[in-house]
Order: structure tokens, then sequence, then C-alpha cells
């Protein structure tokens, strides 16, 4: 039986899916936190993931996609491979992970559909994207499709942040009332320093601006 007072969010521990959980939790009555262990190089992305869903009472489950790590080796999963400081002028970053949104909406949809849950909630945005394809408008739309025919089943994928930047993305997490925690316990840092982060990978540099921007009109 499908139910449209729940939600499945594709939980990371960071800044935009912790926005999104909250966003998700003052729209439904229950929301589940899918997380996934994909080999990433820094642990506590999974350890402030754990936390945040505690403080928030949600449930959270953890899939494990660790051979992506091998299929995949990047900045966000091999330690001797450097994050770029800056975008490159052709082709993705090297902290792009292949596939990564794409397994990681699949699984969750199976995880949506088992529970009887249509809508799953991602936190991609086009207009910060980062040089990452998966996380295109367009993408999203197929995909939506694609699970659609492929599960027979009525799946709708929310994106509640793609067409808003950093600083907008500040002011919701602020009128969802989580600005603090949002701040102060997501990891959304390459170099895995939670909170404001290391401030030099791109990362940082993204939530930083935003930030930044946000705080001067707040």
């Amino acid at each position: 039986m499908k139910n449209k007072d729940e939600a499945v969010v594709v939980f990371s521990g960071g800044q935009d899916s912790t926005t999104c959980l909250a966003w998700a939790l003052n729209r439904y009555k229950k929301v589940y936190a899918v997380s996934f262990d994909y080999g990433q190089r820094h642990k506590k992305e999974l350890e402030c993931a754990a936390s945040i869903a505690k403080d928030f009472e949600v449930e959270q489950v953890v899939i494990d996609l660790k051979e992506l790590n091998q299929l995949a080796p990047n900045s966000l999963t091999r330690a001797d491979i450097e994050v770029d400081k800056d975008a490159p002028e052709e082709g993705t970053p090297n902290s792009f992970v292949e596939g990564r949104n794409m397994l990681f909406l699949t699984y969750a949809a199976i995880f949506a559909k088992t529970h009887g849950v249509t809508d799953i909630i991602t936190g991609v945005s086009q207009s910060d994207f980062s040089g990452y394809p998966d996380c295109r408008d367009i993408f999203i739309k197929s995909l939506n499709t694609t699970l659609n025919l492929a599960m027979d089943y009525e799946f709708d994928v929310i994106t509640p942040l793609m067409w808003l930047d950093k600083e907008e993305t500040w002011e919701l997490a602020d009128e969802l009332g989580v600005f603090d925690i949002v701040r102060n316990k997501t990891l959304t840092c390459y170099n895995g320093i939670i909170g404001d982060g290391c401030g030099d990978c791109p990362s940082c540099k993204l939530r930083k601006k935003g930030l930044d921007r946000y705080l001067a009109r707040r």
C-alpha cells in the first residue's frame, strides 16, 4: 500500500541533505533517512549522519556500497588522491564519484517501495552542482522515469534545493530552524572537517561563500 504521509531522504549528514531532512520533517508524518557507506575516506560523514538522525529522532538505514570505492577511485574514496582545489576547465572534478547519485537513488527507491513509500528526497542542486552531471535536473527527471518503469511504481523524486544556490540553502535552513545544526554539526568538507571545514577545498569555499552572503543580509 502506498503511503504519501511518509518519505525517504537520501542522507549524507552534509549541509544539503540535512536541510532536506528538516524540510521533509515539516511535511511528512514519518521520514526515513537512508545513508550509504561507499568506502568514503572520511567515516566522520557517517558518524555525522547518525548523530543528526538521532537528534531529529529519525529512523536511519545505512546501506553498504563499498564496491563503489573499487570501481570508481577518486579523491573522496582514496587517501592517495589529493582533492582538486579548483574545478578543472574541462571534464569533472576528481571528487566526482562515478554513478554515485544514480546508485543512491536506485537503492533508496528499492527501500522506499518495500516500505510502501513513493516520495524520495535528495539534496542535489543544479544551481551549485560543482560540475557533477548527476546533480542536474535533467538527470533526476530521467532517472525518476526509469525507476518508475523498472519497478512499475509511481516514485516521486523530489529536489527541494534544485534551483537554490548555497546562500538560499542557508536561508532555507534558517527558516526551518536548523541553521545552527547545519552550521556546526554537518560535514561538507572534502578533507573531513566538521562544521566550517578546512576552508580550502571546493566544497568549503562554496559553503562559505553562500554563508557569508546570507549572514550579510540576515
